[in-house]
């Protein structure tokens, strides 16, 4: 194993996840922080902390020279980026690797090709991957997009071309929403992503997300089944699962081959994800983005194939081939994975930043809680509201439902608010029950639903 020292250029719940992935690889780990973080439990289990700048993330987990500079002075080889902040920076990637270390993750290349959703579309539609209809590319303006939704058809998605997370997003209803929708995402994609560039694509009203875990060394590429993360709030995850229930064995074996076939396409080198949507009504399936990085619903794969997908993407950055193939890749079960966030979601999801005062987290065979919280730690105002990630296993989707119920009356967050409420809710209610819920579903529950008597 050539990376005998990792610097982890993230933090919370995943650099965790890293730190755990690389002690069992006999890797030792370096993990950056910003001044806000000193307390963060990341930095309590790695081997070396470097703070790396303020709370900003500009000044600190987005600064490539201060990640750099923590690199070369602690020693390291290599660099896992996480998900988020520069994890989908080709300049990032390509950065690391000048400077002589190695970047757990693909070529700074395939993000630049695969991270611009515009040139995207081109790449998988010659692997004879379906897309959704949309336009060819970028647009370049409102006259042209509106030609183009003529022919499209509405509703129609206006899409951030270098977008994700659900920013730069509008969706437009008839040629004058369009006309007013443009520039509001135009502005929207420039402040998240530096780039105000736009793509169109036809909106399926009631559509199903279908993600497929791959991954690949350059030479060989394999899937590892799919997930669903249809339960979403403002284009954000809430509740994911694997595999999807919703997909037959024909679609599965289609969808799942396309996403192998796609990556083994860019010669793909680490984990990465394919992002589909489904229309249940129809039976198709369309290409909508490929993220390249680890996302934070992995767990659930793992759970149902048994594959340490950050385990094997590090082993792949060091230059060995993947440690399996395709036909060694068997589902069994179904897991669940809940998302915690720190939000009061009686205040519209309010952030809820302060102290852990009291933490029990729920133990038992096949329950997983990859988190960052201890009592005392006091989460900071600063980041993303995640907190951690409930995953649960069992021999079928109602086993795994009914253990997520049980889970979650054992996990106790006090001090701060937390979702665990509402994922309690969702977890029994009739929809959820029989699978019946599409990207838009969780959106209306929340408008029929007093989330001010759920309890904190």
């Amino acid at each position: 194993m050539p990376i005998k020292k990792l610097l982890i250029a993230n933090r919370g719940e995943i650099a965790v996840r890293i730190i755990h992935a690389a002690r069992d690889l006999g890797i030792s780990t370096v993990q950056v922080m910003s001044k806000a973080d000193h307390d963060m439990l990341a930095v309590k289990l790695a081997d070396q902390a470097i703070e790396i700048g303020p709370a900003q993330a500009t000044k600190s987990y987005l600064n490539i020279d201060a990640i750099l500079s923590a690199a070369t002075i602690s020693g390291a080889d290599a660099i896992h980026p996480g998900y988020g902040f520069l994890s989908e920076n080709a300049g990032f990637a390509e950065a690391v690797e000048a400077a002589g270390l190695i970047f757990v993750g693909p070529r700074g290349e395939t993000i630049r090709q695969m991270g611009d959703k515009a040139i995207a579309r081109s790449v998988v539609e010659r692997a004879g991957v379906p897309t959704v209809p949309g336009s060819d590319g970028r647009v370049s303006g409102i006259s042209e997009a509106r030609k183009l939704a003529s022919g499209i058809g509405f509703p129609i998605m206006i899409k951030a071309a270098a977008g994700g997370g659900g920013r730069g997003i509008r969706v437009a209803h008839s040629p004058d929403e369009l006309e007013k929708l443009i520039p509001l995402a135009r502005a929207e994609a420039s402040a998240a992503f530096a780039d105000g560039g736009l793509y169109l694509e036809r909106f399926i009203e009631r559509a199903r997300h279908i993600e497929v875990q791959i991954l690949g060394d350059g030479e060989r590429a394999v899937h590892v089944y799919e997930r669903e993360c249809s339960i979403q709030r403002r284009r954000q995850k809430v509740w994911e699962e694997a595999p999807a229930a919703c997909l037959d064995a024909d679609v599965r074996e289609r969808l799942c081959a396309s996403a192998g076939a796609l990556a083994r396409s860019v010669g793909y080198r680490g984990a990465g994800t394919l992002e589909y949507l489904y229309d249940e009504e129809t039976g198709e399936f369309f290409f909508m983005e490929m993220n390249t990085r680890i996302q934070v619903e992995h767990p659930v794969s793992e759970m149902i194939t048994g594959i340490d997908v950050v385990k094997e993407m590090i082993r792949i950055a060091a230059g060995e081939p993947l440690s399996f193939d395709q036909d060694d890749v068997l589902v069994h079960g179904h897991a669940i994975e809940c998302r915690i966030n720190a939000e009061n979601t009686a205040n519209g999801f309010m952030p809820s930043p302060g102290t852990i005062t009291s933490l029990a987290v729920p133990r038992g065979p096949h329950v997983r809680f990859d988190t960052m919280l201890y009592e005392g730690y006091v989460v900071p105002p600063f980041y993303d509201s995640l907190l951690g990630k409930l995953v649960v296993w069992g021999e079928n989707r109602d086993a795994a439902r009914e253990r997520m119920v049980a889970a979650l009356g054992d996990l106790k967050v006090e001090g701060i608010d937390t979702t665990v409420a509402l994922h309690m809710a969702l977890a029994n209610d009739p929809e959820v029950v029989a699978h019946k819920v599409h990207t838009r579903w969780l959106e209306a529950w929340l408008d029929q639903h007093s989330l001010s008597q759920l309890p904190k």
